[in-house]
């Protein structure tokens, strides 16, 4: 999933290589047999995988069907309607094989929902049929002109009304990895309050190997925590930080009052568990100096950095080492 999948109104597969699937004879099979020329070397379960997501992408995906479609760079998920037949796109670099989509809700916080629903669309497989939380994204999908406070009740309140005849599934060893860092995620959203998100944000900077502290200036123009290499603070730069403990989108307004603040030699860091608007990431691109941190960066550097945190805050994302043995045996 790509922002220009969003842009443009359309999802789409890989294999760029294969041509258009609708001259494919044969269904299933066909697929099958297109994948074996194209991949010699590969192994019959992963064709057999392939043909079953490209079978179910062209021919049983159909007009007004949902799509959930998580974008992992900013940990969000966008919700649409299926708008056309299988179309091959042959003058396209990429995203060769397409279906119109009509996107209803745009970036939505994987925090929303349920962590038994983040489970179900946490699969490998490319497409695939949401059966046991489609109540949550309907939910969502049904209510587009609600803010996200409100939404998040409605979808809480579908959640737990399934919860009883439902048990979150376990994640699998492919699948960990996405778990772990909704989790990561989730906690820092839902345990810390703002200003305990600030103390956070001043803790990771120093488990990275920086001076940090947070401002207590009433008038600090949006800067939340100052930053800097050597112990006393005097020598430059000094990196101005501001703080967003939310997991929506922040727009380029923010982002600009936070350049407001920006003196000669000193940096700029924008850090929240949501992601950014286009125009705040053009801001972004074109201003040396300037960095912006999404939920999906925080999380990152949680993980790399977990055992340089205090004890404190480790206890606010609990985690612990897992060594999972993979089963590469022939199926």
């Amino acid at each position: 999933m790509t922002t220009e999948l969003v842009d443009e109104g359309f999802i789409s597969l890989g294999w760029d290589d294969l041509p258009d699937l609708t001259q494919i004879a044969a269904g299933r099979d066909g697929i099958k047999a297109a994948l074996t020329a194209a991949e010699p070397d590969a192994k019959v379960r992963s064709i057999a995988g392939q043909a079953g997501v490209l079978t179910r992408f062209r021919d049983e995906m159909q007009i007004g069907d949902v799509v959930v479609a998580p974008y992992k760079p900013d940990s969000t998920i966008n919700l649409g309607v299926i708008a056309s037949d299988y179309y091959f796109e042959p003058l396209a670099s990429a995203h060769r094989h397409r279906r119109r989509v009509e996107w209803k809700r745009v970036g939505l916080p994987r925090t929303l929902f349920s962590q038994a629903a983040l489970y179900e669309i946490g699969s490998v497989l490319a497409v695939f049929r949401v059966r046991r939380h489609i109540d949550e994204f309907l939910a969502a999908l049904e209510s587009s002109e609600e803010s996200l406070d409100v939404l998040a009740k409605r979808i809480d309140l579908v959640a737990d009304q399934a919860a009883s005849d439902d048990e979150i599934d376990e994640p699998r060893a492919s699948r960990i990895e996405r778990h772990t860092r909704d989790f990561v995620l989730e906690s820092l959203h839902k345990r810390l309050t703002h200003q305990d998100f600030e103390e956070f944000t001043a803790a990771l900077l120093r488990a990275l190997g920086y001076q940090a502290r947070v401002t207590q200036y009433s008038q600090d123009g949006g800067v939340d925590v100052i930053a800097h290499r050597d112990p006393l603070g005097v020598e430059p730069p000094l990196i101005k930080v501001q703080c967003k403990h939310h997991t929506g989108t922040v727009g380029a307004p923010d982002v600009q009052q936070l350049i407001g603040t920006q003196g000669q030699g000193e940096l700029l860091l924008f850090v929240t568990l949501g992601g950014y608007s286009r125009d705040a990431l053009a801001i972004e691109r074109q201003r040396p100096g300037l960095r912006l941190l999404s939920g999906e960066d925080v999380v990152t550097m949680v993980l790399e950095n977990y055992t340089e945190l205090p004890e404190s805050w480790r206890s606010v994302v609990p985690l612990t080492r897992v060594l999972v043995v993979a089963d590469i045996a022939e199926g």
